[in-house]
């Protein structure tokens, strides 16, 4: 079958790239960079100046300081000298509040247009990590990782130990111009000080405690067994949890399972609604992306960090609240999920308010399933046979018959989350004027409000109020 135009021009487009990344990573696979590469950045050039770091007690490669300036413009020198290809076009933005820094193209983009293209070598990856690092020398640190039931994060914890093994090198290592230009204020769950923990609703809470816990058991308790790091490094918390931030923040699994940081490619921030930008990787394991749509100039490149309906979840892991999302987790949680409830898609991902105000026809299953467990055994398994066999006409009776206690289990639950919400609201807010002691609190009352606005939206559609 020939080809059609579109994939034609892909293909063209491809290997053009690739052409210009295997001239790159001919120069790269040593990582000994062009002739024209600024000598500061040079594998072979002097260590780097030493900050001083006074209540750690011991001079750093790196000021992780959290307002410490981000270093991207020798960052974009070092990727074009070891044969980052980017796109005309193709450029790093500030946002408006000076934290972040994201990939955003200046000039139209037509669909399919290859954007970015990362030569393998330059590449952090879990599955190298592990066989570079991955000795016998491992063998007391990995017994923490697995005591601490955390073997789940093995290969999360070896980009950790190699981006730990790089940031001792200094300017030495050839990953330096890219770790300097890495944020160091976060404002994820792992950032929160325990104060605003408190001030998040259950099912956040609950994130927020896990991703903590997470970063603790990753973090100094495992890594100071590490007997190839200097004592300064294993000992460190504060480093060791921007190690953590990262890893957890910038790597990301790729069809084969390795989990990568590609540099360059991490600047892609995440979109909800559309991604521009599709990434792949070719048979050589070399980072590619492209565009999804014809993109208009002054737009920001973005690719998917997860299900969009689950801004909790982005919130607690990246830090950010994604306000574009369709809809959220509807907050419902009984204290026991059983076979029943599953089979009738008990799951964060479709028990949802939408901001239009409707909600997901898993929620009213459940709410029914509920109240028939009490009141009307004979209709829970009518419920469940009409489910298991897809009889609508069915299941649809049943929520007719029940309307009334299934609509009012809905209201009890949205006044009752908002009222959780607002008092929530009440004790960030006493605090909020201790900005230094809490400075993450503007956007957990942000996130609060978001989610109670939606729930206010749904109570308005299904209650006129």
């Amino acid at each position: 079958m020939p080809m059609n135009p579109k994939a034609m021009k892909r293909k063209s487009m491809r290997i053009r790239l690739l052409v210009l990344a295997s001239i790159a990573i001919t120069e790269a696979a040593a990582f000994t960079p062009s002739s024209s590469l600024l000598t500061t950045i040079s594998p072979s050039a002097p260590a780097s100046p030493l900050y001083s770091a006074v209540d750690r007690g011991y001079e750093t490669p790196i000021n992780i300081e959290e307002t410490a300036p981000r270093d991207t413009s020798t960052f974009e020198t070092w990727a074009y000298n070891y044969g980052i290809q980017r796109a005309e076009g193709h450029q790093l933005a500030y946002s408006e509040d000076g934290w972040d820094i994201y990939a955003m193209t200046n000039q139209e983009l037509p669909a399919g247009t290859p954007v970015l293209c990362v030569p393998e070598p330059l590449i952090l990856s879990s599955n190298k990590a592990m066989a570079e690092l991955r000795t016998h020398d491992m063998d007391q640190a990995e017994k923490i990782v697995y005591s601490v039931n955390a073997d789940t994060e093995i290969r999360q914890y070896y980009l950790m130990v190699k981006i730990l093994v790089e940031y001792e090198k200094g300017e030495a290592s050839p990953w330096f111009p890219w770790l300097n230009s890495l944020p160091r204020y976060y404002t994820n769950a792992a950032s929160m000080t325990p104060f605003c923990c408190l001030c998040l609703p259950s099912l956040m809470r609950k994130l927020a405690v896990k991703e903590r816990g997470n970063m603790s058991r990753l973090s100094v308790s495992s890594i100071k067994l590490i007997p190839f790091l200097n004592e300064d490094t294993k000992y460190d918390v504060d480093l060791c949890n921007w190690i953590y931030q990262i890893v957890y923040t910038r790597a990301f699994e790729a069809p084969d399972g390795d989990m990568k940081i590609v540099p360059m490619g991490d600047m892609f921030n995440h979109g909800s609604e559309y991604t521009e930008i599709d990434p792949s990787y070719d048979e050589a394991g070399n980072y590619y992306a492209y565009t999804s749509y014809d993109v208009p100039a002054g737009s920001p490149l973005r690719i998917s960090y997860g299900d969009s309906t689950n801004p909790s979840f982005l919130f607690a892991r990246y830090g950010f609240l994604d306000e574009m999302t369709p809809a959220t987790f509807c907050k419902l949680i009984p204290a026991h999920i059983n076979k029943d409830m599953t089979e009738l898609g008990y799951a964060e991902n479709k028990m949802l308010f939408y901001k239009n105000g409707h909600v997901s026809e898993e929620v009213w299953d459940i709410l029914l399933y509920q109240h028939l467990s009490s009141t009307k055994i004979g209709d829970r398994r009518a419920l469940m046979t009409a489910h298991k066999g897809e009889d609508v006409q069915t299941k649809q009776m049943l929520h007719e018959k029940h309307y009334p206690e299934t609509s009012r289990l809905l209201l009890e639950h949205i006044d009752d989350f908002i009222a959780q919400l607002d008092k929530l609201n009440g004790k960030a807010e006493e605090r909020a004027r201790y900005m230094d002691d809490h400075p993450r609190l503007p956007l957990i009352l942000k996130h609060n409000q978001f989610v109670r606005e939606t729930f206010l939206t749904v109570r308005n559609k299904y209650f006129g109020y």
